[in-house]
């Protein structure tokens, strides 16, 4: 086969894309990814056998939080820029003092061009992993340590940052290479994995928040205006915040689409007069969303279709871990500060987004906004008003299967709530399901990452309730995943003890059966069958 990725949900038949990923990357990115991961595992080698200081080289763990970033699904499509990176990270490798032997191939081979990466990717790819037990468990760690670099990232781009996390991504990769660590041994990292994304989700919580403000309940406008704008995708914040000061009085309007959408909930955006509204719904729309926004598009991170038309990919432009070929890459100066006078000026020369939709939709249910709401939810559980929560957070994706989730939201009783984060959102977050006494129905806390929010807000609820475990709790999980940034959440949930999760709308492609039997087993995990049965089972649990 040409190559093998099973990373994302959509992976081809369940199995594993092996001529062209579903997301659309080819086989070099493919094999380029691949040869920087194992990169990066012989980086993390080096660190680990060296005893290296890892507080000592902030250089280094952010290029490596920057190399993971730039693997995820949809993220980073431009082959000569993962090159460079590959180039990038060897020469990082070879610079950190180590023992000179018993260090794995990872962390001593060469290549030289192009050509002898391919060829050297052909052999480090993920069924180098013989063992499909072990295999499951490795890629399920490395797919977490992904998710959660890219949590760091955003953290570490507005000055937050914690060195244990880098630390544990040294350990978490270098792991990967031994061979005398068992099955249990994984089971064991896996959960570890898990604790370390709380902590991530809680760095990254604690950086968005301290800069903006914490997320209030805010009604977002979903029409236009009849400005020329541009459009934001993708997570990072600090990009927005960037975009919005240099579009300010520029006569230039912005909008959000897809996960960026929350950044409307904090109240430090909602100064500028120039941020409109959310265009659209989440990422995978934007194959037919992104022809009649007409202006240029700021890809953040990941979340890129690959566009149908040369007419849109001229109006792309990424930064940070995104990229996509022949499209204009923003890079930041010594200073962190990013020049988006070319977006902008090119904004002014295209027409107004057409509307695609009216009205307004409501956000801003993070942990601090809730718990505000506290004794307002306690009545309505122990009045019976509330009879059970929805912990519905996770990613959108194309599969029609993901219809279902619409489906379970309209059939869910009226005296139930839905908690979301993450782009499923855009599933039921416009059907107008009403409230239970002022508290609506679907509650956002925002973005992916903010599925911390919700297990807060688990965690307080448990407390009020003097219950002794928070699966006690009226609160059930049907999460959607797609990406990695989600097994991080599951991961999450997992060690914070969180069980019975039903995870959909198909379980992980790299899950092998003895793995997924353990998950089952321990942790009570399951898949989803048809809406009736699964709110009956829900409902009666």
């Amino acid at each position: 086969m040409s190559m093998f990725c099973y990373q994302c949900q959509e992976t081809a038949g369940g199995k594993g894309c092996t001529v062209r990923g579903v997301c659309g990357k080819n086989e070099e990115v493919a094999k380029l990814q691949d040869l920087l991961i194992y990169t990066l595992k012989g980086v993390s080698e080096r660190v680990i056998q060296g005893k290296l200081d890892v507080g000592a080289m902030p250089g280094t763990n952010r290029e490596v939080i920057n190399s993971l970033f730039m693997t995820i699904t949809n993220a980073n499509f431009d082959d000569g820029s993962i090159e460079v990176q590959i180039k990038r990270m060897l020469s990082i490798r070879d610079g950190l003092t180590t023992p000179a032997e018993g260090l794995h191939d990872a962390a001593t081979f060469t290549v030289n061009d192009r050509a002898s990466m391919l060829e050297k990717a052909a052999d480090v790819g993920v069924l180098s992993t013989e063992n499909e037990d072990v295999r499951s468990l490795r890629e399920m760690i490395i797919y977490g340590v992904k998710g959660m670099a890219a949590y760091a990232e955003h953290a570490a781009n507005l000055g937050k940052k914690d060195d244990s996390i880098s630390a544990f991504i040294y350990e978490a990769l270098a792991a990967t290479l031994d061979d005398t660590l068992t099955a249990d041994d994984l089971v064991a990292l896996t959960l570890k994995t898990g604790e370390y994304g709380v902590k991530t989700m809680a760095l990254l919580d604690e950086a968005n928040t301290s800069k903006y403000g914490s997320p209030e309940i805010t009604e977002v406008n979903i029409g236009v205006r009849k400005n020329p704008a541009i459009l934001i995708s993708g997570h990072d914040l600090a990009d927005l915040e960037q975009l919005l000061e240099q579009t300010k009085g520029t006569g230039v309007d912005v909008y959000t689409h897809g996960e960026m959408l929350p950044a409307h909930y904090y109240p430090f955006f909602k100064k500028y007069d120039n941020f409109v509204g959310n265009y659209g719904g989440s990422w995978w729309r934007q194959v037919d969303e992104f022809g009649p926004f007409h202006g240029p598009i700021l890809f953040t991170t990941n979340c890129i279709v690959p566009p149908r038309s040369e007419e849109i990919r001229a109006r792309i432009f990424t930064t940070g871990s995104s990229g996509y070929p022949d499209c204009r890459h923003i890079d930041p100066d010594k200073t962190g500060k990013k020049d988006f006078s070319e977006v902008i000026a090119l904004a002014k020369t295209l027409p107004a987004p057409e509307e695609i939709e009216t009205g307004s939709i409501v956000g801003g249910f993070a942990h601090n906004q809730v718990l505000a709401l506290a004794d307002k939810v306690v009545d309505a559980v122990k009045s019976g008003a509330i009879r059970k929560f929805f912990v519905m957070a996770g990613c959108d994706g194309r599969m029609k299967s993901r219809e279902y989730y619409t489906e379970f939201a309209k059939k869910l009783p009226a005296d139930t709530v839905i908690l979301t984060a993450g782009c499923a959102k855009y599933r039921y977050n416009k059907l107008g399901l009403g409230d239970i006494g002022g508290i609506p129905r679907v509650l956002d806390a925002g973005q992916c990452n903010d599925s911390y929010s919700l297990a807060v807000i688990a965690m307080k609820l448990q407390e009020v309730f003097g219950l002794d475990d928070i699966n006690k709790l009226p609160i059930a999980f049907n999460i959607a995943w797609y990406e990695q940034k989600a097994v991080i959440v599951l991961l999450a949930l997992l060690y914070l003890g969180v069980k019975n999760i039903h995870l959909g709308p198909t379980l992980p492609g790299f899950l092998s059966p003895n793995v997924a039997k353990v998950l089952v087993e321990k942790f009570g995990i399951a898949g989803i069958g048809t809406v009736e049965d699964d709110i009956n089972l829900f409902l009666n649990a």
